[in-house]
C-alpha cells in the first residue's frame, strides 16, 4: 500500500467478541464512509492481527500479536490538524459508532507517524 500523505493516524483497539459482528459492520459501513469525508483524510486501510511465523537469524519465530489489539485502522491524512478540525470532531460521533460499538472496545492506542 503505497502512502500518498506526508501523516497517517494509527488506531487500534480489541472489542468485546459479542459484539465484533456489529463493530466490522459499523466500521465499513459507517464510521470510515463518515471519515472519508472530512476534508483532509484521504484513504482508511483496515486490518486485523493474524498469527504467523517469521524467519530471522535461523530461527523461526512464532508471531501471536500477545497485548496488542486485534483490529488497526490507518487512515491517511493531510496534517495532523485534521484530528482535531470540527469536521472530524462531528464525524466521530455519527451514527452507530459512539452509543452501540465504542462502549465495547478496549485496549485503545492512538498514534500519528509523519512519513519519511
Amino acid at each position: 500500500m503505497p502512502l500518498t500523505t506526508k501523516y497517517v493516524f494509527i488506531a487500534s483497539m480489541d472489542v468485546a467478541p459479542e459484539k465484533e459482528a456489529l463493530f466490522n459492520e459499523v466500521y465499513d459501513r459507517e464510521h470510515v464512509p463518515n471519515l472519508l469525508k472530512v476534508p483532509g483524510v484521504r484513504s482508511v486501510t483496515r486490518l486485523r492481527t493474524e498469527p504467523a511465523s517469521f524467519n530471522v537469524g535461523g530461527e523461526t519465530k512464532r508471531l501471536t500479536g500477545a497485548g496488542a489489539p486485534t483490529y488497526t485502522a490507518i487512515y491517511e491524512i493531510d496534517s495532523p490538524d485534521v484530528l482535531t478540525s470540527r469536521a472530524w470532531a462531528e464525524a466521530v460521533e455519527m451514527g452507530r459508532w459512539p452509543g452501540e460499538v465504542r462502549p465495547y472496545t478496549s485496549n485503545r492506542h492512538h498514534i500519528v507517524r509523519k512519513v519519511v
